[in-house]
């Protein structure tokens, strides 16, 4: 691509493999990208409306696309006419990660509390208010879009607030490995630079942080940069989809350190902190939903906090493109088009073959197919038990998708994944990061 014109018609043309014509021409026909640098795209829409519809709709789409084209997640921003021009005015680059940690939407005043996040969140405040005093490091757990990247944000916040000058650093799991390896291709003094960014924070959060187990030189480099931090008296946050004991191809010496401190999960909230997140999103928006609204939401969209903030976007898009006049049945009618599979992702069978396909590099044609080479024999047998265990489809109906295979051949396949898992850690956490990232695309 000769320039980021070009790299905008070529996301917009994967788009297309996702959303209609007619979507696309009438939501995106005002972008344009106005920086690409590093992790973050910045692009510029004149009219507010469409940015807004885009932010609360189209969002996961294009974080999709870039991150199929260059293996990395994104930090998307969108400017209007005035952040356009001030960021001209100013040669500012793209919103930086630490601009969160004074925003008003991650504090601890924004975040929802109930029986689900209880102690997250009293553990977070009590760490924010008296940083490496107590609880170091904090470690908090749970499943994808339940708020702890809000936590740890809050947390940052209260810090920066009651010290402007304190060094906060922030980075994802998955990104510390990318970050290590450039700064080894660069030369040593990029990658002394990187422990100095990360060994002289005052505060370090790390969000997804069981992406670095099975990195040998990750773990390698994060251990030397916790032990320092630990040592000065410097507090560490960390976020995981599960505790340490779980991450099997964590090195005991990180595993034993994680648990210094103490760890917090965070679960699915019940209805009525459903009930609360609703009311307070939809305030914060400027949007009056009525009681009989939000409990449907409240009911039928349970997975995670995510989507019901997701949900709020997309009633108050709903009910933009219809007017003041939208009444409680048409809203209704649009959420009940949004919930019917908010309860639980579940991917289509030809969504994991092409995450399979692309994941072990072998066409989906050779995994439906008959061929017995290692590679292809592999990543039929992990496509098959997936699908076992993400969709509702019977053996029968998994054996019609590989050439109509018998019901005993595709669970012989089943079997011998869930045997291996058993006794090879590094293989089972092969099959759990393909689950991972294949729910991660709802």
């Amino acid at each position: 691509m000769n320039n980021i014109a070009d790299l905008w018609k070529t996301i917009l043309g994967k788009l297309q493999n996702e959303l209609s014509e007619t979507t696309i021409s009438t939501w995106f026909d005002e972008l344009d990208i106005v920086d690409f640098k590093g992790n973050a795209l910045v692009l510029h829409c004149a009219n507010s409306f469409k940015k807004g519809a885009v932010e609360s709709l189209y969002m996961d789409n294009i974080k999709a696309v870039l991150r199929d084209m260059f293996s990395r997640d994104f930090e998307i921003t969108i400017l209007d006419d005035t952040a356009y021009m001030s960021m001209m005015n100013s040669g500012n680059q793209s919103k930086r990660q630490s601009d969160r940690f004074t925003s008003d939407e991650f504090t601890f005043d924004t975040f929802v509390v109930g029986p689900s996040n209880k102690l997250a969140h009293a553990a977070s405040k009590a760490v924010a208010d008296h940083p490496a005093q107590n609880y170091n490091p904090l470690l908090i757990y749970g499943d994808s879009g339940l708020g702890k990247t809000h936590l740890i944000y809050a947390i940052a916040n209260v810090i920066r607030r009651n010290d402007p000058n304190a060094r906060i650093a922030y980075v994802k799991g998955d990104e510390l490995t990318n970050e290590l390896v450039r700064s080894i291709q660069e030369g040593p003094h990029k990658t002394a630079e990187m422990r100095e960014k990360y060994r002289q924070a005052d505060l370090l959060l790390v969000d997804d942080v069981q992406f670095i187990a099975g990195k040998k030189q990750t773990q390698e480099e994060f251990f030397h940069t916790f032990n320092t931090l630990y040592e000065s008296g410097k507090q560490i946050v960390l976020t995981s989809d599960r505790p340490p004991s779980e991450m099997t191809m964590l090195e005991d010496r990180l595993r034993t350190r994680f648990e210094w401190g103490l760890l917090v999960d965070v679960a699915p909230p019940d209805f009525e902190t459903r009930l609360a997140i609703i009311k307070n999103k939809a305030a914060l928006l400027g949007l009056e939903l009525p009681d009989r609204v939000c409990a449907y939401i409240a009911e039928h969209v349970t997975a995670n906090v995510r989507q019901i903030e997701g949900t709020i976007n997309k009633v108050m898009a709903f009910k933009d493109l219809l007017g003041n006049d939208a009444d409680e049945e048409s809203v209704a009618r649009a959420i009940q088009d949004i919930v019917k599979r908010s309860n639980e992702y579940i991917p289509t069978p030809e969504a994991i073959l092409e995450y399979i396909s692309k994941y072990y590099n072998v066409d989906e044609s050779v995994i439906k197919g008959q061929q017995r080479n290692r590679d292809a024999t592999q990543a039929r047998q992990v496509a098959m038990y997936l699908i076992r265990n993400m969709t509702t489809l019977s053996l029968e109906d998994i054996g019609r998708v590989f050439d109509n295979r018998d019901h005993s051949t595709v669970l012989y396949s089943i079997q011998q994944v869930e045997k291996k898992m058993k006794t090879d850690n590094a293989f089972a956490e092969k099959v759990k990061a393909i689950k991972t990232n294949i729910n991660s695309k709802r």
